[in-house]
C-alpha cells in the first residue's frame, strides 16, 4: 500500500529568528496563510488516503503537529526522543510501517519546500511509485537547476531508462558544492538539484540501510522487534542513544547502485534560508522587502519586517529579520553559516532563552 511519509523535526536554524526551537520552519505561514506543513499535507492528499498519510518530527513538536493537522489521526504522527539526522527517521518510519504492511511503499516529502503545479507534481509522484516498485530502487526527484544554487545537493543524471518518461539512473551525488562546481555543473547540463523527496518500499531502504549503515540497521531491528509492544518507546529511547546521526544522502544515497532519479517540470523551492525566503517577499528597485520596511539609497538588500517599522538608508548586501523580541542584521552572502552563530550563541546562557 501507499503512505506519505512528511519530515517535520527539523529547526529550521538557517531561518532563525523566523524559527525558533519551539517554532521551526515546517510552522511558519510564508505562502497562502498556511503553515508548510499543512500545504505539504493537502499537496499530497489527492493520491494518498488520508489514514495513509504520516508525519515524523521530534517529540517535542507531536502536539503541535497534531494541532495543525487536526483530522490527521494522532497514531500518524511518529515522533523521535532526538533529532539524529534523516537517516534515522526515515529508518525509524520504515520500520513502523513495515511492521504494518510488509509491502509498504513510502513517498518521503519535506515539510518546508514549495511547489507550483499541483497536477505535475502529482503525475511526478505517480511516475516514481511505479518504478520504485518495478525495479525495487530509490527513487529521488529531480529539479532543473536555474541558478548556481551551493545549498542545495546536486544529482548527475547517468542512462535514461524510460523513453516516455525523463527517468534517469543516478552516476552520483554531490553535496553542496562551492560556487564555482556548481556553474559547472549547469554548464554541463546533467545536473539536477536533490529535491531531497525520495520513493521507495519499506523492506528496499532498509535493505540498503543495512547493507551501508549496518550499526543504524541494528538498533532499527530491535526497535522492529518492539513496534506495538508496551515497551515501543522505552527501546525506541535506549536505542537512539546508541545512534550515530547522519543523513539519508550521506549515508545511503551517496553509495547505492538503485538510485534513480526522476525529472520534474514543476515549480520547486526549498525554503532553508533567507536568500530563499526572500523570494517571496516584495521587489523594491533591487531590494526586497516586506511590510513596515521603507528602503533609500539601498541595494541588494533583504528585510523581514514586524510590527516595528524598519528603516534602510545607505544598506548594501544586507539581510535585516524583525522577530519582534530578536532583531538580526547580517551579511547577505554569510546565510549559509548561521547554523554555526546559533551555535556560539548556545554557549552563552545569557541568549539561550531567544533560540
Amino acid at each position: 500500500m501507499l503512505y506519505a511519509l512528511i519530515l517535520a523535526g527539523g529547526k529550521g536554524s538557517r531561518l532563525y529568528p523566523l524559527s525558533r526551537t519551539h517554532t521551526p520552519k515546517q510552522f511558519l505561514k510564508v505562502v497562502n496563510n498556511k503553515s508548510f506543513l499543512v500545504n505539504t499535507v493537502e499537496r499530497v492528499a489527492p493520491i494518498i488516503d488520508k489514514e495513509n498519510i504520516f508525519v515524523v518530527t521530534n517529540e517535542m513538536y507531536k502536539e503541535k503537529v497534531k494541532a495543525e493537522l487536526s483530522d490527521l489521526n494522532g497514531n500518524n504522527v511518529f515522533t523521535e526522543p532526538e533529532n539524529k539526522e534523516t537517516a534515522t527517521c526515515i529508518g525509524l518510519s520504515a520500520v513502523k510501517l513495515l511492521k504494518k504492511d510488509k509491502d509498504a511503499m513510502l513517498i518521503v516529502l519535506p515539510s518546508d519546500h514549495f511547489i507550483e503545479g499541483q497536477q505535475s507534481f502529482i503525475e511526478t509522484i505517480k511516475n516514481g511509485v511505479e518504478i520504485a516498485e518495478r525495479r525495487r530502487g530509490i527513487v529521488t526527484i529531480g529539479i532543473k537547476p536555474t541558478r548556481p544554487e551551493t545549498g542545495y545537493g546536486y544529482i548527475q543524471m547517468g542512462d535514461k531508462i524510460q523513453s516516455n518518461v525523463d527517468t534517469y539512473r543516478v552516476s552520483r551525488f554531490t553535496e553542496k558544492p562551492n560556487i564555482e562546481v556548481a556553474k559547472d555543473f549547469i554548464i554541463t547540463g546533467n545536473y539536477l538539484w536533490n529535491s531531497g523527496m525520495f520513493i521507495f518500499r519499506a523492506d528496499v531502504i532498509l535493505r540498503e540501510i543495512e547493507k551501508y549503515l549496518p550499526q543504524l540497521y541494528k538498533n532499527l531491528t530491535e526497535i522492529y522487534k518492539h513496534v506495538g509492544e508496551d515497551d515501543e518507546e522505552e527501546v525506541i529511547k535506549e536505542q537512539y542513544k546508541l545512534i550515530e546521526g547522519i543523513s539519508i544522502d550521506f549515508g545511503v544515497m551517496q553509495k547505492t547502485r538503485k538510485a534513480y532519479v526522476v525529472k520534474c517540470d514543476f515549480i520547486w523551492d526549498d525554503i532553508g534560508s533567507f536568500t530563499a525566503l526572500s523570494r517571496f517577499l516584495k521587489q523594491d528597485n533591487n531590494n526586497v522587502r516586506s511590510d513596515n520596511v521603507f528602503l533609500q539609497d539601498s541595494e541588494n538588500c533583504a528585510v523581514f519586517g514586524k510590527k516595528n517599522l524598519i528603516i534602510g538608508f545607505g544598506l548594501k548586501d544586507l539581510v535585516i529579520v524583525d522577530a519582534g523580541d530578536v532583531i538580526l542584521v547580517m551579511d547577505k552572502y554569510r546565510d549559509q553559516e548561521i547554523k554555526h552563530l546559533l551555535n556560539t550563541l548556545n554557549e552563552e546562557e545569557q541568549y539561550r532563552d531567544f533560540m
